[in-house]
């Protein structure tokens, strides 16, 4: 008899381990409109979602916290709500489009030290709360290939400096500039300026939302 209850209280034991083992990392997606059209049905996050239920992967917990319209400055505003007091253990960023893209539309944008400067330290607040870190670069603003689109020379300034920051503060990188411009190459024979990734250069059509939950999952599935 005791031996069974011995035998017993091992298996309970050991099941409440494996649980605790199996606990769901709870991954935040912070960025702009992107992000927040992302958990929509067929956005990248959705489609991560679905794709990791589908190869039975379920150690993942997914959140979307986009907001239209946010510049680097903004996530760092609301970082505190909106990230840290949700206990992630990861969060991913991806910000930057509107940093340049409004200079042109709204005349307003991130000059480029002050982006470094709130980039930086909004990764350091999520770094002193042992939280991992995954950078993503800026994708497009206009899908032609030759490098005439307008905002080309800052976009890819500002995607520059965020693999810096990445390199040398020791996180993750996902190149989605790189990975946009590359299947733009193989895709956008005609030159186009928005329809292969996007719908207006800037936000992702379907194809877009597939190439971007791929990269995300290829991220995640290396890094488990």
């Amino acid at each position: 008899m005791c031996i069974r209850i011995l035998a017993l209280i091992f298996i309970i034991t050991t099941g409440l381990g494996f649980v605790t083992m199996q606990k769901k990392q709870r991954i935040i997606f912070f960025g702009d409109s992107i992000t927040q059209a992302g958990v929509n049905e067929g956005g990248y996050i959705t489609r991560l979602e679905e794709k990791f239920k589908k190869e039975g992967i379920n150690n993942y917990e997914l959140t979307g916290a986009g907001i239209g319209g946010n510049k680097i400055y903004d996530l760092y505003l609301r970082h505190e709500k909106d990230v840290l007091e949700k206990n992630p253990d990861i969060v991913v960023i991806w910000v930057g489009v509107n940093d340049v893209w409004h200079k042109r539309t709204h005349m307003t944008g991130t000059d480029y030290d002050k982006f470094e400067l709130f980039y930086r330290a909004l990764i350091q607040k999520f770094l002193n709360k042992n939280i991992q870190v995954v950078v993503c670069t800026p994708a497009a603003i206009g899908e032609k290939t030759d490098h005439t689109n307008e905002l080309d020379g800052d976009l890819n300034r500002y995607a520059e400096l965020i693999r810096t920051i990445a390199k040398s503060m020791n996180v993750s990188l996902i190149d989605i500039r790189k990975e946009f411009l590359n299947y733009n190459l193989k895709n956008n024979p005609s030159n186009l300026s928005k329809g292969i990734l996007t719908t207006d250069g800037v936000h992702l059509n379907d194809k877009g939302n597939q190439l971007v939950s791929e990269l995300f999952y290829n991220h995640f599935i290396a890094n488990k």
